[in-house]
């Protein structure tokens, strides 16, 4: 069955005809008609007739040169597409019609995909919770009374249930992590730069948000990735790779000479939900009886400085934003982006030199907790998936949150400090809740992480968990 076939399978199919691209725009889009009403992971889909037109010149094209020829993908609903709108699940800009594509938009049309729809998320892109107004939440594919994480949660939900054999995805707070670990799928934030961004030369902050990816394995990841991934003359930020991912692969004695620090919660910093740590550790644990050096740390880092940091860059981020966005009435938006305004508007630019110098502090800090170790470990979620009515969770444990996205404070580690860091799945709670732990490599490590998160998949096969929705 289809749900079942890797993209490269998919592709060789198509391109040997013996799968033609109308069959499989007509497979995607039974599946979302019979799954995604319970889901709500796609949203604005076009008709299937527009569709299935589209599916059919392509056959007759026959653009086997395209490297995702005729595989249909939907597009996180804060980037653009042309002909799409983008409305950020916001009922000031529901009718926004975009004039020219994102960059890996670009990058995906010419290789090949067919652009279905877009897939939810949270509202203006701000909260690691999937709802807004214009459409609703996203229901986790284990538990369809439960979050799917965000912002990336249509997308997340979407790979997972196979409506979609990968994903695009935004990650400035964990919304690309959260959501994997919430769908017992692959979820990765690169390098910033690594994916281009059409992005202004004058900043003040650094680069906080990047495009990523979401896939049920890192293989089919990985011809995702290929395709959008390089410099371009509109990102000075940006950067090559020297080989593709496609190509990385990780041998038995590289593998077993990989050494892992494995952070835990921070020495009790970071407030986490019991049974997180357990079912991270026993991975570890099977991570170890495979001969990989794991090694738990108490590091010597300055937590509230990273997050002092932190806070000043991703208020001044989003308020900049709203800003830019015209937004009249800032008091049309939801709590979470209006917390954001209020705290960015009055950011000065001595208060982004203090939070510069308090990044680099922490940067120097994590270059020599690096130095003994390939790779660092942090659960991918400090609470399992919660109600999905809830704008946010307002307590872990029984400890009391002091703001709307503390629940988000394990992702800002590598989203700071600018590490590559993918999801990986590592099991289920009692209730049958997935989870996740990040793996954090050193700034531009993303082919030696790849590799090593695709020997991972092979060994332990956590694609072959499925959501039971059929």
């Amino acid at each position: 069955m289809l749900e079942d076939q890797s993209v490269e399978k998919i592709l060789h199919s198509i391109k040997t005809r013996q799968l033609s691209i109308k069959e499989l725009m007509e497979y995607y889009l039974n599946r979302i008609d019979k799954i995604n009403p319970d889901l709500n992971a796609i949203i604005l889909l076009k008709d299937r007739e527009t569709l299935i037109n589209e599916a059919i010149k392509k056959d007759n094209l026959n653009e086997t040169h395209k490297p995702l020829n005729g595989i249909p993908i939907a597009i996180k609903d804060l980037s653009d597409v042309v002909g799409l709108k983008t409305t950020y699940g916001f009922p000031g800009t529901k009718d926004y019609l975009p004039s020219k594509n994102t960059l890996f938009v670009d990058r995906l049309i010419k290789s090949g995909v067919i652009i279905i729809g877009k897939t939810n998320t949270a509202e203006l892109g701000v909260g690691g919770h999937t709802t807004n107004r214009l459409f609703g939440p996203t229901s986790n594919c284990f538990d369809i009374s439960k979050s799917a994480a965000g912002s990336s949660g249509g997308a997340s939900t979407a790979v997972a249930t196979r409506l979609l054999p990968f994903a695009d995805g935004t990650d400035q707070m964990g919304s690309c992590r959260g959501p994997a670990a919430y769908a017992n799928i692959y979820g990765y934030r690169p390098t910033p730069g690594l994916i281009s961004e059409d992005r202004s030369k004058d900043r003040k902050i650094p680069v906080l948000t990047t495009p990523g990816c979401l896939a049920r394995t890192p293989d089919d990841m990985a011809f995702l990735l290929d395709e959008i991934v390089g410099s371009d003359i509109k990102d000075d930020y940006s950067f090559d790779l020297n080989q593709p991912f496609r190509n990385q692969k990780m041998d038995e004695k590289d593998f077993v000479n990989i050494k892992i620090g494995w952070l835990s919660d921070m020495n009790a910093y970071y407030k986490i939900e019991n049974k997180i740590i357990d079912i991270c550790e026993k991975q570890l644990k099977k991570l170890e009886n495979l001969n990989i050096k794991i090694e738990k740390l108490k590091p010597d880092f300055d937590y509230d400085t990273l997050w002092s940091s932190w806070i000043t860059f991703r208020s001044k981020s989003i308020y900049d934003d709203t800003v830019a966005m015209n937004i009249k009435d800032i008091n049309t938006m939801t709590y979470q982006a209006i917390w954001e305004y209020n705290n960015g508007q009055n950011i000065s630019d001595k208060d982004l030199q203090i939070a510069k110098n308090q990044k680099n502090k922490c940067y120097k800090q994590i270059e020599d907790i690096f130095k003994n170790f390939d790779f660092l470990a942090l659960p991918s979620a400090q609470i399992f998936p919660f109600d999905k009515t809830l704008q946010f969770p307002k307590k872990i444990n029984s400890f009391e949150l002091d703001t709307y996205h503390r629940w988000l404070e394990i992702f800002t580690l590598s989203s700071l400090l600018e590490l590559p860091t993918i999801t990986v799945p590592v099991g289920f709670d009692d209730k049958g809740m997935p989870m996740g732990m990040q793996i954090i490599g050193k700034n531009k490590s993303d082919l030696k992480l790849f590799a090593f998160v695709k020997k991972y998949e092979e060994i332990f096969n956590f694609s072959k968990f499925k959501p039971l929705l059929d």
